[in-house]
Parts: C-alpha cells; sequence; structure tokens
C-alpha cells in the first residue's frame, strides 16, 4: 500500500507575551545613535572618551600572555576578590564599617547592572514589593517586573534630589522585600549624606527589608565630602548587597566588570542565581585588576580628577542660561533649562535633547526618562567624562543658548 504524504509545511514565528512590555530601545542607546548621526559630541551616555592607565592593560596583557585564559572560580578570581575586601576594609573599615571576608562575602560580576539584577532575582518573589528611589537607573525597575516583584515609586524631593523619608516610610508595607539607593546619584549627581545613611538605617532598624546600595561612583565625591558608603554603618550593612565597578572606577566601561559585598547568608543567595545567569567573569581582566589595584592611587586621585573635570565643564555653562544644578558626585551635571530663549525647551526634555543634538550638536539625557511616569522638570543630564577638548568643544557650541 502506497502512503501519499502532504510535505507542504506552513511555517510561522510563535508569538509572545512580552514579559517587558512597555519597555523599549533605552534612552541612552537613542541618543547615541541619534548623536552619532549628526555629529554631535555625546556627552549623553556616561562613558568616557579618553583611554584607561596603559598600565592596567599592560596588566590583563600579562595575564593574557601567561596563560590565564581559561574559566576562573565561579565567584572571582581569589586575588580579586582578596584586593577588594583589602580595599573595602582600608576604604570603609577604617570608619568604623564592616570588613568582607574575601572567600564568602565578595563576589566579581559582568559589570554593575548584572550585578544588580542578580540581587534582585536572589531575593525578590512575585508579589514581593521593591522600593526604588525616583529618577532612578533604568534597569532597577525592568529588573524587578521580571521577578514577578512589584517596584513602589518613591521620588526623592523635586529640585534637591534628596531621599524623603517620610515618604519612603510611608512607602513600606509587609510586602516590602527590599530598597534600592544608589550614591552619588545618577542621575542628579547628589550625595547622600552621614545624617541620610543614619536615617535610613533608623527606618530600617525594625524590618527584615533588605538593601540594595548602589555606589558604582563611589570614588568620584567631590569638594571635599566623603562617600558615605552602606558598608560604614552596621544596621546598613548586615543587610546590604553594595554594588560597585571597576568600569567606572578604572575607566574601562566596555571591559563589565564589576563586584557586590555583602554577608555570607546573602551572598550565598546572590552566588546560587550568579552562577546561572553568568557563571564567572573574564578571566585574564580580573588578574589584571588585581595586580593593579596593588597600587591605591588611580582611585584614589578619581575624585580631584573628576571635579578638574566638573569645574572646567560648569565655567563654561554658567556663560550660558542654563542654569546649573549642584553636582556633588558621579561625572554628570544637571541643567534647568526653563530660562532658555528657544521655543523647543517648551516641547519638554524628551524634545528639548532631540533639537539640542540635532540643531546645536551636543546629545544630553532628559531626566523623564529616568521617571516611569516621565515627570518633566525642565532638567537635563551632561556627562562630563570626557577629554578637555571634547567638553571645549561642547561648550563652545552651547554658547549660542
Amino acid at each position: 500500500m502506497t502512503m501519499n504524504y502532504d510535505l507542504t509545511v506552513m511555517t510561522h514565528t510563535p508569538a509572545l507575551i512580552s514579559k517587558l512590555p512597555t519597555v523599549g530601545t533605552t534612552i541612552f542607546t537613542v541618543m547615541s545613535t541619534l548623536a552619532a548621526e549628526h555629529g554631535a559630541v555625546n556627552l549623553g551616555q556616561g562613558f568616557p572618551d579618553f583611554d584607561c592607565d596603559p598600565a592596567l592593560v599592560g596588566a590583563v596583557s600579562q595575564a593574557m600572555q601567561a596563560g590565564l585564559n581559561q574559566y576562573p572560580p565561579m565567584a572571582g578570581v581569589a586575588a580579586l576578590r582578596e584586593a577588594v575586601a583589602s580595599k573595602l576594609a582600608l576604604w570603609h573599615g577604617a570608619a568604623g564599617g564592616r570588613n568582607y571576608d574575601a572567600a564568602a562575602e565578595i563576589t566579581v560580576t559582568a559589570g554593575a547592572t548584572q550585578a544588580i539584577i542578580t540581587a534582585i532575582l536572589a531575593v525578590v518573589h512575585p508579589g514581593d514589593e521593591v522600593i526604588v528611589l525616583e529618577p532612578c537607573y533604568d534597569s532597577y525597575v525592568p529588573n524587578i517586573d521580571l521577578t514577578g516583584g512589584k517596584a513602589v515609586r518613591v521620588p526623592l524631593k523635586p529640585g534637591s534630589f534628596r531621599p524623603d523619608f517620610d515618604r519612603i516610610g510611608a512607602a513600606i508595607t509587609p510586602r516590602t522585600r527590599a530598597i534600592l539607593i544608589n550614591s552619588p546619584h545618577n542621575p542628579s549627581a547628589t550625595v547622600w549624606s552621614d545624617a541620610d545613611m543614619l536615617r535610613l538605617q533608623e527606618l530600617l532598624a525594625p524590618t527584615n527589608i533588605l538593601l540594595i546600595s548602589d555606589e558604582v561612583y563611589e570614588h568620584m565625591v567631590f569638594d571635599n565630602q566623603a562617600h558615605h558608603s552602606a558598608a560604614r554603618y552596621p544596621g546598613l550593612a548586615a543587610r546590604a548587597f553594595i554594588v560597585s565597578s571597576f568600569g567606572k572606577t578604572y575607566h574601562v566601561t566596555g571591559w563589565k566588570v564589576g563586584f557586590v559585598a555583602a554577608p555570607a547568608a546573602l551572598m550565598g543567595e546572590f552566588r546560587k542565581v550568579h552562577q546561572f545567569n553568568v557563571f564567572t567573569v573574564n578571566t585574564p581582566v580580573q588578574h589584571g585588576l588585581a595586580a593593579y589595584m596593588a597600587n591605591p592611587r588611580p582611585y584614589q586621585e578619581l575624585a580631584a580628577f573628576y571635579q578638574r573635570k566638573r569645574d572646567l565643564f560648569r565655567a563654561g555653562l554658567a556663560a550660558t542660561r542654563l542654569r546649573l544644578l549642584p553636582s556633588e558626585g558621579s561625572f554628570f551635571q544637571c541643567v534647568d533649562i526653563s530660562a532658555l530663549a528657544v521655543p523647543e525647551r517648551t516641547l519638554g526634555e524628551a524634545r528639548f535633547c532631540e533639537w539640542l543634538t540635532t540643531e546645536v550638536g551636543v546629545a544630553a539625557i532628559p531626566l523623564s526618562a529616568f521617571y516611569g511616569d516621565g515627570f518633566d522638570q525642565s532638567v537635563v543630564r551632561f556627562c562630563f567624562a570626557k577629554k578637555d577638548e571634547t567638553l571645549r568643544t561642547a561648550l563652545q557650541r552651547l554658547a549660542r543658548l
């Protein structure tokens, strides 16, 4: 008996139900693409346009040539974790802070963004609430959404961008699992004070709320201020995942290497997730960083390095109608555009930034992009982690404002 089969196959791509239905292309990608298309000076996305220390590249190259090119330990190369623990002890332990065990309490990550999502995945369950303080880095809320948790948005005080502890306290419920903070702050360039950290410690003391402290700009604090890490406050350190970034500190954002410090019980859960969403991080880069960290001067001198660039940039902006907001830390400068005479500023921050990029030739980021509801307060953000000549070119173009 002969069987005839219809070999015609209908092909189609199955439809998906998005886990992030409201997420599109990030504002950073949009503005960087627009800047490239129009030959604009890109002061939007937060990355340096200058090289890192050749000694760091040499240390990584030496590690590669020495054959250190296979999988490292899951938690990170021991020498790098020990260097991080020593730095934290030097930087924060002397101020009465927590000392971290390199073996059990430090994990090397594929950048700070991976560190943050891993911490959130490790501790947030469906239905849990996580407090985020707006304006905030754009990965926070999607990370929470992916866990099935609920982001509870609490605004920083408009204008000053200081934490509003009355509103934070009012947002705490029995379902609150964690709170995310960021200091020095992206995008506003404000720095939490000792009083702020003590108030947070007091607020969280009677709770089981975890803290995720994004401290990637920890070494960029200006005007002789101190960086008040959660590691310095016993009541916070005991419940905190502290996140930092070698990319930000050493001008190598494209290497995507960071670290997390947390008590062993918290780190144990963190590593369960880390081993399955990254497993390990680039081996020769870790060895190179470990060798480079033997000299603390690069991070000890970072604040002065960026303060000089900040001051150069602010001096130029002072000649425009842009109103300077304080820049206490990070490598960002926010400005109020409400006094500008150009009609484009009345169309909102986002449209103004498009006009600034295409017509003036300088790219910036609208602060409304850092709010879930697109709150517009006529403020935009510039990045001054650029060569002096890049900043001067941008200032020449902005002088027409």
